[in-house]
């Protein structure tokens, strides 16, 4: 009878043990589940003050938290210092590059020499691209701070693409180039405004890299949750291990480094797409063709 007594007791005593090990365990874990709640929506603050591994887990995130929260704030602070800095340089260089851009079109207007006219077409091309590299900068230094935001909305893609072809029209044709549209049914959730800035941005590379007799082709295709706008040119090709840089800003290949430009279009393209949960590819044959497809949110 005494060892039927020692035991349950002994029985009781692991069960006692077992449970109070439990309900240690989760409470341990429901703290856990506390702090990155607290950590997560920015409210997290120490609540142990003794020696135990959850006081300095606690003390340990509270540091991290703090050295994450002053990165943030300088990072932030340094971008929008660049961004104030490039505005403020946009400003500064507007009325000179507008004045460069008259006496080139003054002096080409004037009896010159044949160098003398090589040198103001010479002029003229390098303000515009400086005009052109400003506005650009100024364009993604506002939307990587979110000083311009996108506003995408369902909607139609075949409206924008037509007023984004139409815009490249002329230049194709003087070029030699054919420029078509094929299917452009389909709907998107997207910012008309912005995406057409990033549909120019394909067609303008296009354009520029398809030589004389080539074509360039722009088409929608739909899948199940995206809609993908696909400009497909006949030109040079993009070698594989390019593929991976193009979308950087300011990257510029070493076979395009003569052509023109300032490397920074499918940066801004990318950005354009990411910032409205869609994203931006590139399928390339070298000596043959380049596919730029625009991916954007069916919903």
């Amino acid at each position: 009878m005494t060892g039927y007594v020692i035991a349950v007791a002994a029985l009781t005593a692991a069960l006692v043990i077992v449970a109070y090990d439990r309900w240690r365990t989760a409470r341990t874990i429901r703290r856990l589940d506390d702090m990155l709640t607290a950590a997560m929506d920015g409210s997290f603050s120490e609540q142990n003050f003794d020696e135990s591994r959850l006081s300095a887990l606690e003390s340990r995130l509270a540091r991290y938290l703090t050295a994450s929260a002053l990165s943030e704030r300088n990072v932030r602070e340094q971008k929008d210092q660049i961004s104030a800095l490039i505005s403020d340089i946009s400003h500064q260089t507007k009325t000179p590059v507008a004045n460069l851009q008259l006496y080139a079109q003054l002096l080409s207007e004037q009896p010159l020499t044949p160098q003398g006219k090589d040198c103001t077409a010479a002029i003229s091309a390098q303000a515009d691209k400086l005009q052109t590299l400003i506005e650009a900068l100024v364009k993604t230094s506002r939307l990587e701070t979110g000083i311009l935001a996108l506003h995408p909305q369902p909607g139609q893609i075949a409206p924008m693409l037509e007023r984004s072809v139409a815009q490249y029209a002329p230049k194709a044709t003087e070029k030699g180039i054919v420029l078509t549209t094929r299917r452009t049914e389909g709907s998107a959730v997207f910012d008309p405004k912005w995406t057409e800035e990033a549909v120019c941005n394909l067609l303008d590379n296009a354009v520029k890299y398809t030589p004389s007799g080539g074509t360039v082709t722009v088409e929608v295709k739909n899948y199940e949750l995206f809609s993908a706008i696909r400009v497909t040119d006949t030109g040079p090709g993009i070698p594989e291990e390019e593929q991976a840089k193009i979308f950087g800003r300011f990257y510029r290949a070493p076979s395009a480094y003569q052509a023109e430009g300032v490397g920074i279009g499918l940066y801004l393209t990318r950005q354009i797409a990411e910032k409205q949960g869609g994203y931006v590819k590139v399928e390339s044959i070298v000596g043959k063709e380049s596919t730029f497809s625009l991916f954007l949110p069916r919903s």
